[in-house]
């Protein structure tokens, strides 16, 4: 009886062993069969904008640092440039001789010119007097008969002669006395507004070797070194806006059933201890043609795209900053 009892007890405990191992089987079977879930993965993103000078030179200094916040307007870096110093140098030495030209041009002729001028006149006027009375007392005497004819036109041409000189004289007076012609006036005012124009062009560039930021930030590059010559519109810091920050997925084009601009999202950053963060999809558009999955079948196959699709936080996320990876459980979306 009890060795029925014993092989009874062995065929139970073989059987149960047996469902045992059928159970773990099944249990394998199941997980390796079971697909995995779909987890999207995106990437945080930020506007970033890097700033350049427009001048060439040698960097003097930094007051920007990367990892170090800084607001519009703040100065970042001086650039030194030589050659700019001394065209500007030179631009203020034009101005300050089309100025001379120019004030020359307005005020007109000295007072020693115009003194020597009125003298000229006037001793003119004196010749003018001398010879008038002259040829009326020729005239005087030709009348009589006294004189011949050729005595006579003699001096008239000399008193003649004397008004002419006179009346150039009068003219040099009134030239030295107006200054120049208006279109002399004129051109040395262009002259002046020319070299004007020359200093407010370097002094702009000189302005370019002092660089400031253009939008408030965090400093995330500094290119060059200190003492390095850098180029014209060569990248010298880049500047991340924090604030404006989004998220970019690649998605493939069967998954983007459940995904519509304005889809909200749930998504996880590892980066911040697995917190949860609530995302907006605001942007959806197809990747280049390298972004695409060749179908392997050549029947009831086709290319799958992949989609670029950005979504930004509904609110702000402490913490979050660009390059840090989020993920999407695709299964929970509706």
């Amino acid at each position: 009886m009890k060795t029925i009892n014993k092989r009874h007890s062995g065929l139970l405990f073989a059987f149960l062993t047996l469902l045992l191992v059928i159970a773990l089987v099944s249990l394998a079977g199941w997980i390796i069969i079971k697909p995995a879930p779909i987890i999207l993965q995106g990437q945080a993103e930020a506007t970033e904008v890097r700033v350049s000078g427009k001048v060439p030179g040698r960097i003097e200094q930094f007051l920007a640092k990367e990892g170090m916040t800084v607001k519009k307007g703040d100065t970042l870096v001086f650039i030194s440039s030589p050659e700019l110093d001394a065209k500007l140098v030179q631009a203020n030495s034009a101005e300050d001789a089309a100025s001379a030209q120019n004030q020359k041009a307005s005020k007109g002729a000295r007072a020693e010119q115009i003194a020597g001028a009125y003298e000229m006149w006037q001793k003119a006027e004196v010749g003018v007097r001398l010879a008038e009375k002259t040829f009326n007392r020729v005239q005087n005497m030709f009348n009589d008969g006294v004189l011949p004819a050729q005595k006579r036109d003699e001096a008239e041409a000399n008193y003649q002669a004397a008004v002419a000189t006179a009346k150039a004289a009068k003219s040099q007076y009134d030239m030295a006395i107006n200054g120049a012609e208006n279109e002399d006036k004129l051109a040395a005012t262009a002259l002046v507004n020319r070299a004007k124009g020359a200093v407010s062009e370097v002094e702009s560039y000189l302005m370019e070797t002092m660089l400031v930021s253009p939008i408030d930030g965090e400093v995330s590059d500094v290119f060059p070194k200190q003492g390095e010559l850098v180029g014209s519109g060569a990248p010298i810091m880049n500047i991340v806006d924090l604030s404006d920050i989004w998220v970019v997925f690649n998605i493939r084009e069967d998954l983007l059933s459940k995904i519509k601009v304005g889809t909200e999202l749930e998504a996880n950053v590892p980066a911040l201890g697995n917190q949860t963060v609530r995302l907006q999809v605001n942007y959806i558009k197809a990747m280049a043609s390298y972004a695409t999955f060749k179908a392997t079948k050549t029947n009831g196959g086709f290319d799958v795209k992949s989609f670029e699709v950005r979504a930004v936080p509904v609110s702000k996320v402490d913490g979050l900053r660009p390059g840090m990876s989020l993920m999407v459980d695709y299964e929970k979306l509706k």
